[in-house]
C-alpha cells in the first residue's frame, strides 16, 4: 500500500498534516491554510497555481506530456467550529475550531499526489488537485464551480475521498449510483412578547409551540437505510429566552437539518415541515420567520468513474465493504457531477474512532499513503505517469 512512498517521506507529510491539525481555519476564513498549501507544494513546480478560486480555494496544475482528458482530484481546506477535547501534542491552537472532520488528513493525501507528481508528471492530459474551501457549509462547491477561473479547469473526470470511523481502518466503500443523501438546514424564528416571570399571562411565550414542534418532528421521519421513501428530520439546535429567572421567554430560534436521498426532493419536505410550523405559530399566537441553508446536493456517481475508483483499490488489494453505502450524510463534492464524471470514495478510519465531529476525533496517519495511492491509482489509469524528467 505505499508503494509510491518512503518511511522518509511519509514522516514529512505526518508532520505537515499535524501542522494543519494545530492551526484550523473554519468555512470561508482559510487564508493561511491556502497560503500553506501554496507554500508547502511550491516545490513540486505546478504548471499552474490558481488562488482565491470559489473564496480561498488553491487548484494545482500538472500538465501532462501528450494531450487528453482532466481529472480533478478534490479535497478541503476548511475545519468545523468545535472545540477539540485532546492531549495531543499537536492539538488545535484556535480555540472552539477545529479539524474533526479530517480535512487536514484529506490534505496531506493531496499534497503526497503533488510530491508524486513533481518526479512523475501525466503522461498525457492533466491533473487537477484543488484544495476545496468552504465544504462544511455547502458554499464551496457551488463557488468554485461559479469562479470565472473554473472553466478553464473543467473536468472531464472528478475524483474525492472522504475518511469515515465506523469502517475498519484502509477498507474502502465505493460504488455506481447514490453514495450521500441530500441534506439542508432550517432556521425557523418564533416571535412573541416577553413578560415578567410573576405574571407570564401578560406576555407570549414560544415555549409551548417548541415544546409541540420538536415532538412533531418525529413524525417526519421515515426509514433507517438509505432508499426511496427515506426521510430524516434532525433538531440540532434551540435557543429560547435568556439565561435569567425574572423574565419569560419572547421568543425562540430552532434549527434542523433534513435530509432526502434524492436532491429535487428537499423542496418538498422543507415545505411539509414548514406547514406544521406554520399552524402551530398561528395557534400559539407567534410570529414566524425561517430561512434554509447549507443545501448539499446528493452525490452519485457516475458508473465509470466509480469502476476507476474499485480498480485503483483492487490494485492496492484493499478490503472493500460492500454494504456501506448510500450512506445519511452529506457532501457538497457531489456538485462537481453537473460537469463531469465523478465518484467519492470512502475509506475507513477504524472501528474504534470517534465519528467525525466529534471533539475528540483525530484522522489516522496511516490513511495518508493509501488515499494518496488511491488518488495516484485513478491518475495512472486515466492519465498514466511519464518516466522522470520527460519534460
Amino acid at each position: 500500500m505505499t508503494s509510491y512512498f518512503d518511511n522518509a517521506e511519509i514522516a514529512v507529510l505526518q508532520a505537515w498534516r499535524h501542522k494543519l491539525h494545530q492551526c484550523p481555519e473554519i468555512s470561508g476564513e482559510e487564508i493561511e491554510t491556502a497560503r500553506e498549501v501554496v507554500s508547502f507544494l511550491a516545490d513540486t513546480k505546478p504548471d499552474k497555481v490558481v488562488t482565491q478560486l470559489g473564496g480561498h480555494g488553491v487548484a494545482l496544475v500538472y500538465e501532462g506530456v501528450e494531450a487528453g482528458p482532466t481529472v480533478l482530484l478534490r479535497c478541503e481546506l476548511d475545519a468545523l467550529q468545535i472545540h477539540e477535547i485532546s492531549n495531543l501534542p499537536y492539538r488545535s491552537r484556535n480555540d472552539g475550531k477545529a479539524h474533526m472532520c479530517g480535512h487536514d488528513g484529506h490534505m496531506t493525501m493531496m499534497a503526497a499526489v503533488a510530491r508524486h507528481l513533481a518526479r512523475h508528471r501525466p503522461a498525457r492530459g492533466r491533473a487537477v488537485l484543488l484544495f476545496q474551501p468552504a465544504e462544511e457549509t455547502a458554499h464551496g462547491a457551488e463557488a468554485v464551480l461559479a469562479d470565472p477561473k473554473f472553466t478553464e479547469l473543467t473536468p472531464d473526470h472528478s475524483f474525492a475521498i472522504h475518511n469515515m470511523p465506523g469502517l475498519p481502518l484502509a477498507h474502502v466503500a465505493v460504488a455506481a449510483g447514490q453514495i450521500t443523501c441530500a441534506s439542508m438546514g432550517l432556521r425557523i424564528e418564533l416571535v412573541g412578547k416577553t413578560a415578567h416571570a410573576s405574571m407570564p399571562e401578560s406576555g407570549i411565550s414560544p415555549a409551548g409551540a417548541v415544546a409541540r414542534i420538536i415532538t412533531t418532528l418525529k413524525t417526519f421521519e421515515a426509514g433507517d437505510a438509505v432508499a426511496p421513501g427515506f426521510r430524516r428530520v434532525t433538531l440540532t439546535s434551540v435557543q429560547m429566552g435568556k439565561p435569567v429567572f425574572g423574565i419569560t421567554p419572547g421568543s425562540a430560534e430552532i434549527r434542523m437539518t433534513l435530509r432526502r436521498p434524492e436532491s429535487d426532493g428537499m423542496p418538498a419536505l422543507v415545505e411539509e415541515v414548514l406547514e406544521m410550523v406554520r399552524a402551530v405559530a398561528a395557534e400559539e399566537h407567534l410570529t414566524l420567520t425561517h430561512s434554509t441553508h447549507n443545501f448539499f446536493r446528493a452525490c452519485v456517481n457516475d458508473p465509470e468513474a466509480a469502476a476507476v475508483f474499485e480498480s485503483a483499490a483492487a490494485r492496492m488489494n484493499l478490503s472493500r465493504a460492500t454494504d456501506y453505502v448510500p450512506i445519511r450524510g452529506a457532501e457538497d463534492f457531489g456538485l462537481f457531477g453537473s460537469c463531469s464524471k465523478s465518484a467519492l470514495l470512502f475509506i475507513g478510519a477504524g472501528l474504534d474512532r470517534p465519528m467525525v465531529h466529534n471533539p475528540d476525533y483525530d484522522f489516522p496517519d496511516e490513511l495518508i499513503p493509501v488515499g494518496a495511492g488511491l488518488f495516484l491509482g485513478v491518475l495512472d489509469q486515466l492519465l498514466g505517469f511519464s518516466q522522470p524528467n520527460a519534460r
